[in-house]
């Protein structure tokens, strides 16, 4: 089955652009295209998209909102949302990620970048590992938000549930925290599943805001876990 991509950007040449990449890719089609946050959801309803490229700043409703909108729709659980960004947009992308963003790429991405990206969210995993850019996530959180008090929900994980929240923060795949703590994939999956449902979390990228905005993990920390 295709990946349903919705493109949302107020350029209509940022999104002709990006059509012509995506749609050269087998497995991939563009099912819609809106110049603001309002036609994106509204799109995501009419075309049951699967991702949706997300500018933030477009007329109307911009894309932090609509990424909101998209999050808190639960006929819209399975759309993934990857924020598109420029360098002054820094402090919106930490929004858009608290809003439910899966991840964020910059709008001069390599094509081969963009089209990897599509896939990665479109699987439920996160594209915006503190690791993946360069500490990106950490400092922003750190400049951007307060420190949030630590929530009741983080006593209902176990021991394991949190050693492996701590190694989704630092960027690592399930296959990476597998061959790290002696687990099979299936069993790490399944842990990050349940801690998912007790924190509320839509998926993996709502993970690593939550551990960063917790202070649960901070620039420079160790991995933990056993090699």
């Amino acid at each position: 089955m295709s990946i349903r991509v919705v493109l949302a950007d107020d350029q209509a040449l940022i999104r002709a652009g990006f059509r012509m990449i995506i749609e050269a890719e087998p497995g991939l089609d563009v099912v819609g295209e809106a110049a603001d946050g309002a036609e994106a959801v509204e799109l995501c309803h009419r075309g049951r998209a699967d991702v949706v490229l997300m500018d933030i700043r477009m007329p109307r409703m911009d894309g932090i909102e609509a990424t909101r909108r998209i999050g808190a729709d639960a006929r819209l659980a399975g759309v993934r949302v990857l924020v598109l960004t420029t360098f002054d947009d820094d402090d919106n992308v930490i929004h858009a990620l608290q809003a439910g963003a899966s991840g964020f790429l910059g709008k001069n991405v390599a094509p081969a970048d963009l089209i990897n990206a599509v896939r990665v969210v479109a699987a439920g995993e996160a594209l915006l590992s503190p690791r993946a850019t360069g500490g990106l996530i950490s400092r922003l959180i750190h400049h951007v938000l307060p420190p949030v008090s630590q929530p009741p929900e983080l006593g209902l994980l176990t021991d394991r549930e949190r050693e492996l929240l701590l190694l989704v923060a630092h960027g690592l795949s399930n296959d990476a925290i597998a061959a790290r703590l002696h687990l099979s994939p299936l069993t790490v999956k399944t842990h990050i599943n349940r801690t998912m449902t007790k924190l509320h979390a839509r998926d993996r990228a709502q993970l690593v805001v939550f551990a960063y905005q917790h202070r649960l993990v901070r620039p420079g920390d160790a991995l933990p876990g056993r090699r």
